[in-house]
Formats: structure tokens, C-alpha cells, sequence
């Protein structure tokens, strides 16, 4: 996943788990840059072929990021509250979904997941975060293996695997919650 345009932002309500993974990795890019905008600029911003409007409204939309990661604190690591708001919106959904008679198919992917969130939870030093943010966990560190060109063992991939089918239907749970509500 690479930041390019603005243009590229995943729509939030139509691919909520792409977003948020995409969110987290522009906060550590943030990071990376020192939450200094003039890095940002001359690295993220400059050496793109886009008007310099876009440039402008791109640039707006960092400082703006890195205003809020500095006034909450997450400067070296943690989420913006509106990533962790995600996080809890999605969790709630997860678990009305669970009590719904009706998706028999996401119960049915869900307690297939199960034994890789619990095997995941274990290995964690955070014992008490939702089953939602270990499976975005999850996938964001596999992101950066994949980022790094690390190795990835079959039993990760598996676990990928499963842990993506739970999270597209999550998604698409999501999108039709939106579209309802609309």
C-alpha cells in the first residue's frame, strides 16, 4: 500500500477494513516523517505528478493528521480517536451481527476465525482488546511483512486468510448498514 493521491483514499463506507489499515500506515508514515510537515512536503507531497491545488489539499490533510496525532498524543505510537472510534463502530457491529438469526454465514466465519484470534490474543501482552482490532492487528502486521519482503510462514498466511474472509464480510456488513441508514 503505497500513499499516492488523495484520490486513492479508500471510501470509508464502502471499504471500512481498507481504510482503517490505510490510516494506521499513514499515521506510522506520518511518523516516520517526525510529524514534520516540511518532511512531508519534500517526501510524500512534492514528487507527485498532481496540480498543485491537490498538492495544497493533500498537504492540508497531513498537517491536519499530524495536528491531531500530536494534540492526543499518539506521536510515537497508538491511534487517532477516529480510527479507534472505527475500531468500537465495527465492534458493535460484530457483535449485533453475532446475535442476528440471519447471518448464519458470518457465525459460520466468524467460528472459523475463532482459534486464530484466540492463538493471536495469547501471544499478545494486551489481553483485553476486541476480537475486531486483534484481527486489524493482525492484518497490518502482515501488510508489513509483506512491505518488508519478509517471509511469511504458512501458518500466518492461513491465519491471513481466514482473518480476510471475516473482515470482507464484516465490510460488507458495514456498507449495507451504511446504505440503509442513508
Amino acid at each position: 500500500m503505497t500513499i499516492l493521491t488523495m484520490n486513492i483514499i479508500p471510501n470509508k463506507h464502502e471499504q471500512i477494513a481498507d481504510y482503517l489499515l490505510f490510516m494506521w500506515q499513514t499515521e506510522d508514515v506520518l511518523r516516520a516523517c517526525k510529524l514534520d510537515l516540511d518532511i512531508v512536503r519534500q517526501t510524500l507531497v512534492d514528487p507527485l505528478p498532481v496540480s498543485d491545488e491537490e498538492k495544497s489539499k493533500m498537504l492540508d490533510w497531513y498537517e491536519g493528521l499530524i495536528m491531531m496525532m500530536k494534540s492526543e498524543g499518539v506521536q510515537e505510537k497508538g491511534h487517532l480517536q477516529i480510527n479507534k472510534n472505527m475500531i468500537i463502530e465495527l465492534t458493535d457491529l460484530h457483535l449485533r451481527l453475532q446475535k442476528d438469526p440471519k447471518e448464519a454465514e458470518y457465525m459460520a466465519t466468524y467460528y472459523h476465525t475463532l482459534p486464530y484470534i484466540v492463538e493471536l490474543r495469547a501471544k499478545s501482552k494486551v489481553k483485553d482488546i476486541p476480537e475486531i482490532e486483534t484481527c486489524f492487528t493482525a492484518m497490518y502486521g502482515y501488510l508489513l511483512l509483506k512491505i518488508q519482503k519478509k517471509e511469511i510462514s504458512k501458518e500466518t498466511q492461513a491465519a491471513v486468510n481466514q482473518i480476510g474472509k471475516l473482515l470482507r464480510l464484516l465490510t460488507e456488513r458495514y456498507k449495507t448498514m451504511y446504505q440503509e441508514e442513508e
